[in-house]
């Protein structure tokens, strides 16, 4: 996907501004749909029938985008400089996007979480194989990804887009074929009710009961003591954090209280875990901001610089490799030598917490931005001294694999985060945030190029924007990367802030347990 920036560059015309955000704007909208997958499936279907159901409009989605790669009647026109997609050429390229994005993001919300199930976390043994689970799966991912860049983006360039686009059609399908092979074997946890019900019936008794006295303590709040209705449910104690939620769970004075005006103290509990994780969401999301623009803006620095490594040409779009080779690397080497050595000084099944893992990932970002625009310096200068002689390629490689290593920590980290805090009936859909933090990066990068040409442009001396047209030359995105440098610096002392401030659910359970020991 990643690739396509140059698709819609050179074949649909678009301009370099347009190109980034058109991609952003995809990119952003299959992680936000990822969370209509987390839904479903943890409402509706399991997340076997999702992942399928979904994976079909995925195929689908290729199918289009392949076949308006290969037709010429729905290309616009090569001598088109200007506004070159409308009419029925823009209906099929945007129709296409639009399923491919709905798809795309079915299957994320729900294929991680499918995998996770297989583990019991409660188990030591369990909770263990359950870090290793999210390690292993950024690994397979990072290895589709490998093959896409190189192999698939060479046949792209060499040969024709939509052979390309056919090739990822056909990878799609074999995938879920095997996905589907599975069926058997896996583990489905049993479906529960709406998980937005349950938040918005809680939100909206807590709203009703607003001037209700809560209880000095806290078993008197309503609650189910039913074995039978948490065989499979989680049961939540009770936390002193949010409490104006506490007074949905008021008992009322009916004698037997309709569901609609109180709710228990394990559904309340549901609500406060997923508001405690809303700050970390917010906090990663600059992070995410910045990948977006290097996924971007590098492959198009990449058009500009001398494309051959080791005497063979390396087209722009195969960039994203020297993450992934890192990251392919790196990964096995983390899960075999450094969590291993972790767990024996810190105890914990995954070497470091979650959040710890995370906030190495936002140190490694801010970086990585910085020595972007040191790179671009570099590109920038000896381009205007002697463009017929730029320098290599490979100086991308040291911005992307610094943030390949901060991808690699950030997203598995989230993921895992996101999978063990959340609520037993609301593991797809907390999974998703991972993906929601990706989905508002990608759209805040659109608004940031915007937003900085506007302003640039009118405090810049020659009145251009540090984005502007269609030659890098005369931008100064250098510029730009050092603005997203501080700007994740500052969000990272908020990050901080946030996470000293989360309380893990098994720390909240026990702190809680030890207070009533106390008394």
């Amino acid at each position: 996907m990643v690739s396509m920036v140059i698709y819609f560059h050179y074949l649909l015309k678009f301009d370099i501004p347009t190109s980034s955000n058109t991609l952003t704007n995809f990119l952003g909208s299959v992680c936000l749909l990822s969370l209509l997958g987390g839904f479903i499936s943890d409402t509706y279907l399991n997340r076997l029938y999702t992942i399928l159901i979904f994976g079909s409009l995925e195929v689908i989605g290729l199918s289009m985008v392949t076949i308006q790669a290969y037709s010429k009647d729905l290309r616009p026109d090569l001598t088109c400089e200007k506004s070159c997609i409308k009419g029925g050429i823009a209906l099929m390229f945007y129709g296409s996007l639009s399923i491919l994005a709905i798809g795309t993001g079915g299957v994320k919300g729900a294929l991680p979480a499918l995998g996770a199930d297989q583990f019991d976390s409660k188990d030591p043994k369990g909770a263990k194989q359950l870090g290793s689970y999210f390690n292993w799966y950024m690994l397979s991912t990072t290895f589709g990804a490998m093959i896409g860049v190189t192999f698939v983006v060479w046949v792209s360039i060499n040969k024709d887009w939509y052979w390309g686009f056919f090739m990822g059609t056909m990878a799609a399908i074999v995938g879920f074929i095997a996905i589907a092979l599975g069926k058997p074997f896996y583990h489905y946890p049993p479906l529960r009710s709406s998980p937005l019900l349950r938040i918005a019936q809680v939100i909206v008794v807590a709203f009703k009961n607003r001037r209700l006295t809560l209880p000095e303590n806290p078993d008197e709040l309503f609650e189910i003591n039913d074995i039978d209705k948490y065989q499979y449910d989680e049961k939540l104690p009770h936390t002193n954090q949010f409490r104006l939620l506490d007074k949905a769970a008021i008992v009322p004075l009916e004698t037997f209280p309709q569901p609609w005006k109180v709710c228990t103290v394990t559904q309340v509990e549901e609500v406060k875990v997923l508001t405690r994780m809303l700050p970390i969401l917010a906090s990663t999301i600059i992070m995410n901001t910045c990948l977006a623009q290097l996924q971007t803006f590098s492959v198009l620095q990449g058009a500009f610089m001398d494309q051959h490594i080791f005497g063979k040409k390396f087209p722009p779009a195969s960039i994203p490799i020297f993450p992934l080779v890192f990251m392919t690397f790196l990964i096995p080497i983390y899960e075999f030598v450094v969590v291993p050595f972790a767990r024996k000084i810190t105890g914990h099944p995954s070497g470091i917490t979650q959040l710890q893992r995370v906030g190495v990932g936002l140190i490694l970002s801010i970086i990585s931005m910085g020595v972007a625009g040191i790179i671009e310096v570099k590109r920038r200068d000896q381009s205007i001294k002697d463009p017929f002689n730029p320098i290599s390629l490979f100086w991308l490689s040291f911005q992307y694999g610094i943030f390949g290593l901060a991808d690699m920590f950030t997203i598995v980290g989230l993921m895992e985060f996101f999978y063990k805090e959340a609520p037993s009936g609301m593991k797809s859909l907390a999974t998703s945030f991972a993906w929601l933090s990706l989905s508002f990066g990608y759209f805040l990068s659109s608004a940031f190029v915007d937003i900085m040409n506007a302003v640039t442009k009118k405090i810049a001396p020659s009145k251009k924007g540090w984005i502007e047209g269609d030659n890098l030359d005369e931008s100064n995105l250098n510029l730009f990367y050092w603005f997203l440098a501080v700007l994740s610096t500052l969000n990272f002392v908020v990050y901080l802030l946030c996470a000293s401030w989360y309380k893990y659910k098994e720390d909240t359970a026990e702190s809680e347990t030890e207070s009533r020991n106390d008394q």
